[in-house]
């Protein structure tokens, strides 16, 4: 859903890309340096229940994940590898964002205004696996010579909807904008892997033939 945005962000960031690209800064050093910002961002500030600047940082860098891919397009320089760096490093990032928050629900300072604090540790290791699981049944697919793409929760839709919530929860202290937010991304999320399994499945029996 949000990907119609895409080129909007990709054009707001281009300046900052055509910079990078005069002074020698190459895609894979904007995609490693993202990765780690934005995953320094969400250990860090997270666990410490620092939740609106924590999501700043992350913020920051998120972007790269567009800024590198510009500038690949734009050098010529697009390649598997580079592919294949971006989304392997993709899901550190999300790893890092669930797993800052689910750390933090391992403390004695989280606040619940839903329930047992546990829950919600329960929950975003939840769409930590079902997250990078929805990446992998798009990635096997693929692999197979089949697609995988769609559902109602992808990684930008996923990934917009924890930081914004989780953003505005610390802002306005109301945990439970960062609590229905992961209810929600949980139940998504499984329900985007049932989709795709039925995305792949109907692709198979297409291509086994009428007899099979």
């Amino acid at each position: 859903m949000l990907e119609r945005f895409r080129q909007f962000w990709t054009n707001v960031w281009a300046p900052l890309a055509n910079l990078f690209i005069r002074v020698g800064i190459t895609p894979d050093q904007v995609t490693i340096v993202g990765t780690i910002g934005v995953s320094a961002g969400a250990l860090f500030f997270f666990p410490r229940g620092e939740f609106f600047i924590g999501v700043l940082v992350v913020t920051a860098f998120v972007f790269s994940d567009l800024i590198d891919g510009y500038m690949a397009r734009k050098l010529g320089t697009s390649s598997k590898w580079g592919a294949f760096l971006d989304s392997t490093l993709d899901r550190v990032g999300d790893a890092a964002v669930f797993g800052g928050i689910m750390l933090y629900y391992t403390t004695a300072d989280a606040e619940a205004d839903l329930g047992d604090p546990r829950i919600y540790l329960y929950l975003s290791l939840a769409c930590l696996v079902l997250g990078n699981l929805t990446s992998y049944a798009r990635a096997r697919a693929e692999s197979l010579g089949m697609q995988a793409k769609g559902g109602i929760a992808e990684r930008s839709d996923r990934l917009v909807a924890i930081l914004v919530m989780t953003g505005l929860a610390g802002l306005f202290d109301l945990p439970l904008l960062r609590e229905i937010t992961l209810w929600a991304l949980a139940f998504a999320s499984l329900i985007t892997v049932f989709q795709r399994m039925v995305i792949v499945h109907r692709q198979a029996v297409v291509a086994a033939g009428p007899d099979s």
